[in-house]
C-alpha cells in the first residue's frame, strides 16, 4: 500500500502545475502566438499511423444512419451486431478483439471493467460531429496515457457549442421508421457571454424490432418475425464551456443513459422463443481543464466518475437462477504536461489513475467483489520537420488487483514501447510514407478473472505487437477533381491470448493458451468532382483484407484457421450527388464468408453478403432557420444475412428524418 500511495501521489503531482491551451503536436503549429490548426482531413494524410475520419458532412453524402453503419465504412473494423435498433454492437480492429479496442468520448476513454467490451448502440450519431479511428499511437501526443494503452482507439467527438453569437440555438428532430421505430431528439445551445456557453441534448428511442426474416434450415426456408426484441431507451447530456481567459479553459459534461430492452434469442431449428430482458443504466460526469504556463509549457487535466448498472432477467430458466444484477464504478483522473522548446520538438508526460470495482447480486455471477487500481504513465517525444515526422513513446502500466472476498488476480506491470514515422516524398506533391511499431498488453477483465465457474484469477495479460507500413496520396488530378488514396499493410501478433476452455460439460475456465497471427491490407479512396459550386459528385471506397490465424497449438483442430467472426474480405462504398434539387447517395457494405467458431466445424460457416442502401435529402433555409428532410432506404435488395450466427439482421426497411434548427 505504501508503494501505491507513493505512485498515486506522483501521478497526481502534475495536476498542481500550471501550463497551456489546446495547441500542438500533429494538428497544430505555434508561431509567435499564432495558432494554425491542421484539419482532420489533412491529418488523415500526414499521420504517422493509420488515421481515418468520418465527419458530419460525410455521414450525409455516404448515407450513414447510425454509428454501426459508420463503422462499416472504416477499414480494418469487424463489427458484431445482434440485430435491430436495440441489438448490442461491439467493435474490433484488425483482429485484436473488442476487449482490446478503446473508445473515447469527447477526449475521455470509456470503460467497461466487467466484460471489457463497449456497446456502441448506447451512443447516438445525431449528437456526433465526427468519428475518427487511430490504429497505433496518436500523432496528437498531448493526450491522457490511457489513450495509448490499446492497439486502436475509436474517438467519438460530439458537436461543439457554437461561439458565433449570443442567441439560443435549438435543434429539434424526429425520426420514424420500419418496425415501430420512433426517435425524437432535442438540442439546446446558448452562449451566455463571450466566455461561457452551455448545451444540452435529450433523446428518446422506441422500437419494436419485430422485423421479418428468412432462415435456411437444410433444404427448407423458414420465414418468421423477430420477437422479444423491443427497445425503450432514453439519453441525455449537459455540457458547459468556460473560457476563463486567454490562458485557461474549463469544460464539463454530465451524461445519463437508460435502456430497458428485451433480448432477442438465437433462431435455430425453428426455435425463436426467448424472454430475456436487460435494463442498463449509465451515468458519468467529466471535467476537462487546459491552461498555459508559458509559450512552451502546457497542462491538460481530466477527471471522471462513471457508474453503470445492469439488471438481467431470464424468466424461462427454472427458479430464475440466471437472474443477476451488476454494478460497476470508476473514479478516473489524468494529467498531461506538454513542453515545446521550438517549432520542431514536443515532449509530453502523462499520468493517469483509475479505480474500478464490480459487485453482483449472486455468487453464481462475479465472485469476491473485485476491485483494481490502475496507474498509467507515458513519456512521448515528437519531432516534426519539413518532410519527416517521428514519434516515440514509452508507456508504463501498473495494475494492482484485489478482492474483498476470495482470491485476487495477480498484479501486473509492463513497459510498452512504440515508434512511428511519416515522410513526405516530394515537396510539391502530397505523398507520404509511414511506418509504425507498437507493443501493448491487455489485463484480464473482471469476468475473465472472477466469473463463477469461468474466471481464472491466475491469468496473465495478453501481449500484442503491431507493425504497419503505409502510403497516402492526395492531389487535384484534374481541374475541380480531387483524389485521396491510402493503403496500409500490417502484421500483428497476439501472445498469451485469453480463451475459454471446457473443464467438463458445465465448467469452463479462462486460460492463456492463445497465439494469433494477423496479416492484412487496408485501402481507402475518396474522390470528388465539382462541376459547379452546387453540383458535386463524390465517391468513397474502403477495402480490407484480414487473415487472422490461430497459431496456438500445431495439430489442433483450430490451428491455422481463420478466427471466428473475422471475414477475409470487407468492402464498402458510396456514390453521392449534391445538387440544388434533391441530394442522393447510393451506398453498399459487404463482407465474405465467416465462421462461428475457431474450429470450423461443419455447418458453422456464415455466408457473406452485400447490402445496398439509398439516401435522399434536401435542405430548406429561411434566414437563421433551416429544415433538413431525409429519407433512408436500407437493405434495398432485402438481403437476408447475419453478422452473428443465428441472429438474423433486418431486411428492407425505411427511415424518415425531419430536422429543424433555429
Amino acid at each position: 500500500m505504501k508503494q501505491l500511495a507513493a505512485l498515486v501521489a506522483f501521478s497526481m503531482m502534475s495536476v498542481c502545475v500550471i501550463a497551456q491551451t489546446d495547441t500542438i503536436t500533429g494538428r497544430v503549429h505555434q508561431l509567435e502566438g499564432v495558432t494554425i490548426t491542421e484539419t482532420q482531413r489533412q491529418h488523415e494524410m500526414t499521420s504517422t499511423v493509420p488515421f481515418h475520419v468520418i465527419d458530419k458532412s460525410d455521414m450525409l453524402t455516404m448515407g450513414v444512419v447510425d454509428i454501426a453503419d459508420a463503422l462499416h465504412r472504416m477499414p480494418g473494423i469487424t463489427l458484431r451486431d445482434y440485430g435491430g435498433a436495440g441489438g448490442m454492437k461491439t467493435v474490433s480492429v484488425r483482429g485484436f478483439g473488442a476487449k482490446h479496442t478503446g473508445v473515447s468520448y469527447d477526449g475521455v476513454m470509456l470503460s467497461e471493467c466487467q466484460s471489457g467490451e463497449i456497446d456502441l448502440s448506447r451512443y447516438s450519431l445525431d449528437n456526433v460531429d465526427y468519428l475518427s479511428l487511430v490504429i497505433g499511437d496518436n500523432d496528437d501526443i498531448f493526450i491522457p496515457a490511457r489513450q495509448a494503452s490499446t492497439p486502436a482507439v475509436l474517438h467519438i467527438q460530439t458537436l461543439q457549442i457554437p461561439t458565433a453569437d449570443f442567441k439560443p440555438h435549438i435543434t429539434t428532430q424526429m425520426k420514424i421508421g420500419s418496425f415501430g421505430y420512433v426517435s425524437p431528439f432535442l438540442r439546446y445551445e446558448h452562449n451566455i457571454s463571450d466566455k461561457f456557453a452551455i448545451g444540452a441534448i435529450a433523446e428518446y428511442t422506441y422500437a419494436e424490432n419485430d422485423y421479418p426474416y428468412e432462415l435456411q434450415n437444410g433444404s427448407e426456408t423458414v420465414s418468421d418475425r423477430r420477437n422479444n426484441s423491443r427497445m425503450n431507451s432514453g439519453h441525455g447530456e449537459m455540457n458547459f464551456l468556460w473560457n476563463i481567459n486567454a490562458l485557461n479553459r474549463l469544460g464539463g459534461k454530465v451524461y445519463y443513459y437508460d435502456n430497458d430492452r428485451q433480448l432477442p434469442g438465437m433462431v435455430h431449428y425453428y426455435v425463436n422463443l426467448n424472454k430475456e430482458t436487460l435494463h442498463d443504466r449509465n451515468f458519468f460526469g467529466q471535467l476537462m481543464y487546459q491552461t498555459r504556463w508559458s509559450d512552451k509549457v502546457s497542462l491538460k487535466w481530466n477527471a471522471k466518475f462513471n457508474w453503470f448498472s445492469s439488471e438481467y432477467r431470464d424468466p424461462l430458466y427454472q427458479g430464475n437462477i440466471n437472474d443477476a444484477d451488476y454494478w460497476q464504478r470508476e473514479a478516473y483522473t489524468s494529467a498531461a504536461l506538454l513542453y515545446t522548446p521550438d517549432s520542431h520538438w514536443a515532449f509530453d508526460y502523462s499520468a493517469d489513475y483509475a479505480f474500478n470495482n464490480l459487485n453482483g447480486t449472486s455468487m453464481r455471477t462475479v465472485v469476491g467483489h473485485p476491485y483494481r487500481n490502475t496507474i498509467l504513465q507515458s513519456a512521448t517525444a515528437k519531432y516534426r520537420g519539413k518532410r519527416l515526422t517521428m514519434i516515440g513513446r514509452l508507456l508504463y502500466s501498473l495494475y494492482l488487483n484485489d478482492s474483498k472476498e476470495g482470491p485476487e488476480s495477480s498484479d501486473m506491470r509492463r513497459l510498452s514501447p512504440s515508434l512511428s514515422v511519416s515522410y513526405k516524398v516530394m515537396d510539391e506533391r502530397d505523398i507520404y510514407l509511414r511506418a509504425s511499431y507498437k507493443n501493448i498488453f491487455r489485463a484480464p477483465t473482471f469476468n475473465e478473472s472472477y466469473y463463477y465457474h469461468y474466471g481464472s484469477p491466475d491469468l496473465k495479460a495478453e501481449s500484442t505487437d503491431q507493425y504497419n507500413l503505409g502510403i497516402t496520396y492526395s492531389d487535384e488530378i484534374a481541374q475541380k477533381t480531387s483524389l485521396q488514396i491510402t493503403v496500409d499493410g500490417y502484421y500483428n501478433l497476439v501472445k498469451d491470448k485469453i480463451v475459454a476452455l471446457p473443464v467438463n460439460m458445465f465448467v469452463w475456465r479462462c486460460v492463456n493458451v492463445g497465439r494469433v497471427q494477423i496479416i492484412g491490407i487496408d485501402a481507402t479512396l475518396r474522390a470528388a468532382r465539382h462541376f459547379t459550386p452546387e453540383h458535386i459528385l463524390s465517391m468513397t471506397g474502403c477495402y480490407s483484407y484480414q487473415s487472422a490465424r490461430d497459431r496456438t497449438l500445431s495439430g489442433s483442430r483450430s490451428y491455422d484457421n481463420q478466427l471466428a467472426y473475422t471475414p477475409l474480405h470487407t468492402v464498402s462504398g458510396s456514390l453521392g450527388f449534391e445538387n440544388p434539387w434533391v441530394n442522393v447517395s447510393l451506398h453498399l457494405t459487404g463482407m465474405s464468408d465467416r465462421w462461428a467458431n475457431n474450429e470450423h466445424y461443419d455447418d458453422t460457416d456464415i455466408d457473406g453478403y452485400i447490402e445496398f442502401g439509398l439516401t435522399a435529402w434536401r435542405y430548406f433555409r429561411f434566414g437563421r432557420h433551416s429544415v433538413e428532410c431525409r429519407l433512408d432506404l436500407k437493405n434495398l435488395m432485402d438481403t437476408q444475412y447475419e453478422l452473428v450466427r443465428y441472429y438474423p439482421m433486418p431486411g428492407r426497411s425505411y427511415q424518415v428524418t425531419i430536422n429543424y434548427k433555429f
